[in-house]
């Protein structure tokens, strides 16, 4: 039987940022148009511009219509070019179907960096119920998330017990910042919610955080370090399906956690720090169809920092698609246990990813996949399968060093062991040479295997072939 086709478009609130250059709708096939919201999302810090964003739910097929409204269109791309994507481009218009999930690119007229990103979700299976006496809903405004916190432990107190806070459609800004979530708590943030302000679990455990709404920052000063999402020293903690924008620090930070899942999470920003998600001394984190689009690294992996300490482990990330405005897509490494012993950061799995962009001024930050072990870390067994990286601006493929940064390391790392990559594909031009270096003839990479490295179709079979430069401290690389 054929599925029934289904489609949930979400009103923007009242003061939402638009963008007016593109326009969308989006139907069921034979069905009436829906106009969805084009959000105003900023990037690249370097040269900061106003990209496009619109979010959508459905199942079955649907027809997504897109004007350009710039200027006359001339060609269209619609990126990841691994989704393969039939699309036609005339009348001013970008039109396709679609049957399954996904998160796109829509460039027009060879503008790459003013697109449209368009999510378009699969629809919601676990919506809240209410009428239930544990669903705590709280309506639009500005307010004091503390004392929103103080009501739900009365709340707890007094039996009713809520476990989930729903946040409804409209705009929410906590006035200190800061929404601080206990265990036992899912908050869902609805279709059309926008919340200017921080979700931070400390020392929390069997969390959830989820929904269609978005978390916008772009209002508010640099020079606080408000993270969309803060999970620290917690444990069995799950982000899914939220959008982040614009946030003045990471849109995910993760410190010395364990159990953690993050889904379906979008994010964009376009100010210095502003990574991805960044973990330190974590274990067991698993991400999964994420877009990524940030103004530093999309995904790092590190060890001790700051008040984190500790190894890492046990990370997987499959189904991404990584655009780093810049810095690195991925970077593995750098931070560790200095002062003592260093730390292990291993086992590690990169699968299925999409590489949109890579664009670093400054040679020491280059690499699409990075992994440069500082502070007397210890990184190994991390491998990488089915990594399609598309054309970048500025920066190299692969970047496997034992380092050593003066500016962010006080010792250099001691090891790099065990790093496969396998199934990569590279279509595009890079003068840069790829770099696989030890430190000295004590703190060495050891064990660099590629199996089917594809650039512009050619299959690799030696560094020379692949424009790798190796120093005198590595060893065991091999090519198959």
């Amino acid at each position: 039987m054929e599925q029934q086709a289904r489609l949930v478009a979400y009103p923007a609130p009242e003061g939402a940022a638009g963008s007016g250059d593109f326009s969308v709708k989006v139907r069921t096939a034979g069905g009436e148009w829906q106009d969805l919201f084009v959000y105003a999302v900023r990037v690249d810090m370097h040269d900061v511009r106003e990209a496009s964003m619109a979010t959508f739910d459905f199942e079955g097929v649907v027809e997504v219509e897109v004007t350009y409204e710039r200027e006359a269109l001339a060609d269209a791309v619609v990126r990841p070019l691994s989704r393969g994507i039939a699309y036609e481009a005339n009348d001013g218009k970008i039109t396709f179907r679609l049957d399954r999930p996904a998160q796109l690119s829509i460039e027009a007229n060879g503008d790459r960096f003013r697109n449209l990103h368009l999510f378009a979700n699969g629809m919601e299976s676990r919506l809240p119920d209410l009428r239930r006496p544990q669903t705590h809903a709280i309506e639009p405004g500005v307010y004091a998330a503390a004392d929103r916190i103080r009501r739900l432990e009365k709340e707890e107190a007094s039996g009713r017990g809520t476990e989930v806070i729903y946040f409804a459609p409209g705009m929410h800004k906590f006035e200190d910042g800061l929404f601080r979530i206990p265990s036992g708590i899912t908050v869902y943030l609805a279709g059309g919610a926008v919340i200017v302000g921080s979700f931070v679990c400390d020392h929390a455990e069997n969390v959830t955080i989820r929904g269609r709404g978005i978390i916008c920052m772009r209002d508010i000063e640099k020079t606080t370090y408000l993270r969309s999402v803060q999970i620290d020293y917690s444990r069995n903690v799950t982000v899914e399906d939220i959008i982040s924008i614009d946030p003045p620090h990471y849109s995910i930070h993760l410190g010395q956690s364990d159990d953690v899942r993050i889904r379906n999470f979008k994010a964009f920003s376009c100010r210095g720090w502003c990574d991805g998600i960044d973990m330190m001394s974590c274990g067991n984190v698993t991400i999964e169809d994420v877009f990524l689009r940030t103004s530093d690294d999309c995904i790092a992996i590190y060890g001790s920092r700051g008040a984190f300490a500790g190894h890492t482990s046990n990370i997987r990330v499959s189904r991404a698609a990584l655009w780093a405005d810049v810095a690195h897509p991925i970077m593995i490494g750098v931070h560790g246990d200095h002062a003592g012993e260093g730390d292990v950061i291993e086992n590690i799995a990169f699968d299925e990813i999409d590489i949109l962009e890579h664009h670093e001024p400054q040679d020491g930050y280059w690499g699409c996949m990075a992994i440069n072990a500082g502070d007397k870390n210890t990184v190994r067994d991390v491998t990488f399968r089915n990594v399609r990286i598309e054309r970048f601006e500025l920066g190299r493929l692969f970047d496997i060093r034992v380092f050593h940064n003066p500016k962010y390391n006080p010792h250099p790392g001691r090891r790099v062991e065990n790093i496969r990559f396998e199934n990569i594909v590279y279509d595009g031009e890079c003068d840069h040479p790829s770099v696989i270096a030890g430190y000295d003839a004590q703190r060495v990479v050891d064990g660099v295997h590629f199996r089917n490295l594809r650039i512009n179709g050619r299959l690799i079979d030696s560094a020379e072939a692949g424009n790798f430069e190796c120093n005198e401290f590595q060893r065991n690389v091999t090519f198959q």
